[in-house]
């Protein structure tokens, strides 16, 4: 407890043992000891009887003035370290070497650590002593342990790795919330409040200015993205940097080429849309990538893949396509729609760009634009043909039904094509938004087949699951259960765990309007096998305890959520000659 005194010539308890046991008289020999090693304050000593006779201990006393001496001086520790003086840290490297032998004992430590953490390069030798003594290394500041951390990559890893692990857990169990909504999805909150989260509040302070900590951590992130082709990892890497931001941390962030991209995309998603100022703007930085400098373009393209970019990325493109619908105009025609196509198809590329190492946009298939957006339009016009048909008095009707197919040319490119398969599915969620139960029926079994399996990933189930909560009486129709169950949901709900966990959360939204022996089949049919994950078993068993209880009690009539979509309508004045309708 008390190592370290002798070396600063302080007597400690062994030496009071040694001179008790050699001594002839232990009473004088304690007076002499207490003399020598109390407060050198000759003052003093008249007073301390005073003390004795109110029944105070010394040891009370001295722990007091220890406390408040301590205290002072780790105040102008900071003041010193805070000032201007040209020799301050000479000054609390002084102070170091002197108090630094104590740094093991409790009462001590707090001011060393005070020292350590207010010294911008603390000597080697220290360092490797607070490194190696895993108490001290817990309880320093993370000032000292950034650069212990900027020469020890592995250490540093160690500290990161659980709140990677953290982010990824969080950012998954958001996607299999209980809450189904529209409103409160996923993509709901803002870029900001995000960056409010734990993981990331707490990688900012440990990267606090030093770059070289800061690559580290981007290179984790390169690294487990490459690993296991998480896109959550590519919304950490543009949420520190944004962090880092917001903190002015001007160190990193002049250094970082991808700051002004990720600046100007940061308001593009907290927007929900990329204007076309915006777009300008990020056009910019793309076209500005120097040769020479084409790496940027992996870090570029991470950011691009970024959940959240992408989300705003393809609603800009779904508004974007209603506008030339209302302009009878062809998305070749539209360069903000080419550039967010472009940067769609570089964040779709962020994987083989950096697994490649090869740092070049991928060339996007321009039949995209010519064949399979004009296909899309095609469906839409089907859908208002159909609608100003039903319009129409009776006499005047024929016997058009709502088409069942779809162009082959739109089947082909969600299953080849990554650009198209992400807009064919957002343009689902788009009709969902609408409450467009034909549309639905009809677009939903062509998603079986998509490109690597996208429209059963956790994100697009994600948000499916929330906008079918529109549709809600739809679900007590045998016909539309059909479309979303047995034409989409159970085609992979067995071989795909995830794809079995959100049918069971949308059936514990939708159980109520679904029929009772339509329900009957799928509580039998979604029965999770003996090797499935606890959180299916878990929602099968609260569905079932939901349907018994239904049954004791009547339903009560939910009422449909008030919305604002994000996109807006365009009106389209009706031509028979040129039949077209909003998205």
């Amino acid at each position: 407890m008390f190592a370290g005194l002798p070396e600063l010539g302080i007597s400690n308890g062994e030496d009071l043992k040694e001179t008790l046991t050699n001594c002839t008289e232990p009473l004088k020999a304690i007076d002499q000891f207490q003399m020598e090693n109390g407060i050198l304050l000759p003052t003093l000593q008249s007073a301390l009887p005073f003390l004795d006779l109110h029944g105070t201990p010394r040891l009370e006393f001295h722990q007091s003035v220890f406390d408040e001496l301590r205290d002072k001086l780790m105040e102008r520790v900071a003041v010193i370290a805070e000032g201007k003086d040209e020799d301050r840290y000479v000054k609390l490297e002084e102070l170091l070497e002197k108090s630094f032998p104590l740094v093991k004992m409790p009462s001590i430590q707090p001011v060393v650590m005070q020292v350590l953490k207010h010294l911008p390069k603390v000597p080697e030798k220290k360092l490797k002593q607070v490194m190696a003594e895993k108490e001290l290394y817990k309880v320093c500041a993370v000032e000292v342990k950034r650069q212990i951390w900027q020469d020890n990559q592995a250490l540093f890893g160690d500290e990161v790795s659980p709140l990677l692990k953290q982010y990824i857990v969080e950012k998954e169990a958001a996607l299999f919330s209980n809450d189904l909504s529209i409103l409160h999805n996923f993509f709901s909150s803002s870029p900001k409040t995000r960056r409010q989260g734990e993981v990331v509040l707490k990688l900012t302070q440990m990267i606090g200015k030093n770059v070289k900590l800061y690559d580290m951590v981007l290179q984790f992130l390169r690294t487990l993205f490459l690993r296991t082709r998480n896109v959550h990892y590519c919304t950490l890497r543009a949420e520190l940097l944004m962090s880092l931001h917001d903190l002015d941390i001007s160190e990193i962030c002049s250094v970082d080429p991808c700051h002004k991209f990720s600046w100007c995309l940061d308001a593009c998603i907290r927007e929900k849309f990329v204007d076309a100022k915006r777009a300008r703007e990020l056009q910019g930085f793309l076209d500005g990538v120097k040769k020479g400098q084409e790496q940027v373009l992996g870090d570029l393209s991470m950011i691009l893949c970024d959940p959240f970019a992408c989300n705003t990325l393809v609603l800009s493109t779904v508004r974007n396509l209603q506008e030339l619908l209302s302009q009878d105009a062809l998305p070749r025609d539209s360069p903000d729609l080419l550039l967010l196509l472009r940067m769609l198809c570089l964040g779709q590329g962020a994987w083989d760009m950096i697994d490649s190492q090869v740092f070049k946009e991928p060339r996007m298939d321009l039949e995209v634009v010519t064949c399979f957006l004009p296909a899309m339009m095609s469906i839409v016009v089907d859908d208002y043909t159909f609608t100003v048909e039903q319009k129409l008095p009776s006499e005047e009707k024929t016997s058009l039904t709502y088409p069942n197919t779809l162009p082959d040319t739109f089947s082909k490119y969600i299953l080849e094509n990554r650009v198209a398969c992400e807009i064919g599915l957002y343009y689902v969620l788009h009709i969902a938004k609408q409450r467009n139960k034909n549309a639905l029926q009809r677009l939903l079994p062509a998603l079986v087949d998509t490109y690597n399996d996208m429209a059963f990933g956790d994100i697009f189930l994600h948000l499916l699951t929330g906008h079918l909560t529109l549709l809600s009486d739809e679900f007590g129709s045998e016909e539309f259960c059909t479309a979303v169950f047995e034409n989409f949901l159970l085609t992979s709900f067995s071989s795909k765990e995830n794809v079995h966990r959100h049918a069971l959360r949308l059936l514990n939204h939708q159980h109520q309007k679904v029929l009772p022996s339509y329900m009957e089949t799928l509580m039998k049919t979604l029965e999770p096998p003996k090797q499935s994950s606890e959180p299916v078993k878990e929602l099968h068993t609260m569905l079932k305890e939901k349907l018994e209880a239904s049954k004791k009690s009547p339903p009560e009539p939910e009422e449909a959520p008030s919305l604002d979509l994000g996109l807006h309508p365009v009106t389209v004045p009706p031509t028979p000659a040129t039949p077209t309708t909003p998205l």
